[in-house]
C-alpha cells in the first residue's frame, strides 16, 4: 500500500513541476516575446524567447505576459508591429493551457 502511494506521488511530480516551472521561466507582469505560440502543447512550454532586436526583425511575433498570480497569461499577437489579436489563458495544474472565453 505504501509503495503504491509512493509510486502515485512520483507520477504526479511532473505535473506539479511543470506548472511551477512556468512561473520560474516567466516573471509575472513582464512581457516576453516569441516567434510562435502553440497553446496545444501538453505541458505548455514558452520555448526560446526573443530579445528586442529579434522582435522587430520578425514579420509576426507573440507577446506573453504572465499574470501576477501565475495562474493565467495574456497572449498578444503582432503582425508588422501592429496588434492583431489578444487572448487570455489559464494555466492548468498539469501545465497545459485553457483558453479563457470571458
Amino acid at each position: 500500500m505504501v509503495r503504491n502511494i509512493a509510486i502515485f506521488c512520483l507520477l504526479l511530480l511532473p505535473f506539479s513541476a511543470s506548472a511551477a516551472s512556468l512561473a520560474d521561466d516567466l516573471a509575472p507582469g513582464t512581457p516576453y516575446y516569441f516567434d510562435s505560440f502553440d497553446p496545444g502543447q501538453r505541458p505548455w512550454t514558452p520555448g526560446q524567447h526573443l530579445n528586442i532586436e529579434e522582435v522587430f526583425k520578425n514579420y509576426q511575433y507573440y507577446e506573453i505576459v504572465l499574470d501576477q498570480g501565475g495562474g493565467g497569461m495574456t497572449v498578444n499577437h503582432y503582425i508588422r508591429g501592429s496588434k492583431a489579436g489578444s487572448e487570455k489563458y489559464r494555466v492548468l495544474p498539469d501545465g497545459s493551457l485553457q483558453k479563457n472565453d470571458r
